[in-house]
């Protein structure tokens, strides 16, 4: 192991906690800083959009660790604090107080931010991101009977958000730039069946593309589409994707492209390591760098990034080749998916069946398996089609 004494982990989300956790459990005893922009100690995100939103959860229950869990890993810990620069040659993290952390390695773990739409770039009444606790909670309070929900972005967490407020009797417009919305991320099949309910259960799918938000008195009111049309609202949901919180990182020497750009064992430089949604690496299966805004990921890769940190410059680290994984509940329905279903051209049941909402299939192209997916089948999933991805295998199995 090597013999750092001060290590600091910049992000106190799932990434940054998991990186601190690994270190401890690895037997590195020195000084060890935990930095988070947030007040609240390491919770999850992804109830963000569901339970808690729905007010199933109350906030206690997103913690991640118990206080006296944190206490035991001996942590530096310094919330409601945001890194400001990095400072490489005198191995510093400067802090928005004032202070400065010294640390002889770093571990990057500072997420992403949501984009918003022009007319709401700054706080606005009635017009939301949901990012964090205080973002849910502020959306909570709007839901209610027959509000009118404008939820604009096709991706999961404006399918999530959508889903939960129509089950409290909200009034949602979904409004999407695609005739699939979800097709790139599930595939084209199980994006179809979530559409499917979702109209179901009352929202209304529209598409369009948002422009900006429109106000009144200090509200916003809706949204402009990019034909002129108006979508009116008494709130505005913008989840329409995000962008690495790396910029405090601009004049550190760091290398920036898409996040903080890693090599394939998570290091973006001497002393410097990156994991989570901030993170891109070369994905050793086509040389192109990619990055996940993932839970699984972040912590997998803040494990790696982590053991690697600690096995020295002249050991063998461990390049990083995870089968991406990631899940969402619809209407009392949990899909799951592995590697990129939506890369795929063909889509092949292996279990169940798309009209009994009980399946398991394959996706392919050109010969190699490129993801699955499925609802309730987790067993089919986890096994044989989890495996042949991990394998980098062909489809069907034994193909040549």
């Amino acid at each position: 192991m090597t013999a750092l004494r001060e290590v600091a982990v910049v992000g106190a989300g799932a990434a940054g906690l998991h990186a601190v956790e690994a270190l401890r459990r690895a037997g590195y005893d020195g000084r060890l800083t935990l930095i988070g922009a947030e007040t609240e100690p390491p919770y999850d995100r992804p109830p963000l959009s569901k339970h808690l939103l729905g007010g199933q959860w109350q906030p206690d229950r997103l913690a991640l660790r118990a206080p006296q869990a944190l206490r035991e890993l001996d942590l530096d810990l310094r919330l409601g604090v945001r890194a400001e620069r990095l400072d490489r040659q005198g191995r510093a993290v400067q802090l928005a107080d004032g202070h400065r952390v010294r640390c002889e390695a770093v571990i990057l773990a500072t997420g992403v931010r949501p984009r918003r739409l022009p007319g709401a770039e700054a706080p606005l009444a009635g017009a939301h991101v949901l990012r964090t606790l205080a973002d849910a909670l502020a959306l909570r309070d709007e839901l209610r009977p027959s509000v009118r929900l404008l939820v604009v972005g096709g991706g999961l967490l404006g399918a999530e958000a959508a889903a939960t407020a129509v089950g409290l009797g909200a009034e949602v417009t979904w409004l999407v730039s695609t005739a699939a919305p979800l097709a790139a991320v599930l595939g084209t099949e199980t994006a179809a069946l979530l559409a499917g309910l979702h109209r179901e259960h009352g929202v209304r799918i529209r598409q369009g593309v948002a422009r900006a938000v429109t106000e009144r008195h200090g509200r916003a009111t809706g949204v402009r589409l990019a034909d002129g049309s108006h979508v009116a609202a008494d709130a505005v949901l913008m989840a329409i994707g995000s962008e690495p919180a790396t910029e405090w990182l601009a004049d550190s020497g760091v290398p920036l492209d898409d996040g903080v750009a890693c090599d394939a064992y998570c290091a973006a430089g001497p002393g410097v390591w990156a994991a989570g949604d901030a993170a891109s690496w070369p994905d050793p299966r086509t040389g192109r760098r990619r990055r996940l805004e993932q839970r699984t990921n972040a912590t997998e890769q803040a494990l790696h990034a982590a053991r690697n940190l600690l096995a020295g410059p002249d050991s063998a680290r461990q390049p990083y080749d995870p089968v991406p994984y990631l899940w969402t509940d619809q209407y009392g329905l949990r899909v799951q998916a592995y590697g990129s279903p939506g890369d795929a051209d063909r889509f092949e049941v292996v279990d169940g069946s798309l009209t009994e909402r009980r399946f398991a299939a394959a996706c392919a192209r050109d010969g190699l398996l490129r993801g699955a997916v499925g609802i309730a089948c987790a067993r089919a999933l986890r096994g044989q089609l989890r495996a042949q991805l991990a394998a980098h295998g062909p489809w069907p199995p034994g193909a040549q």
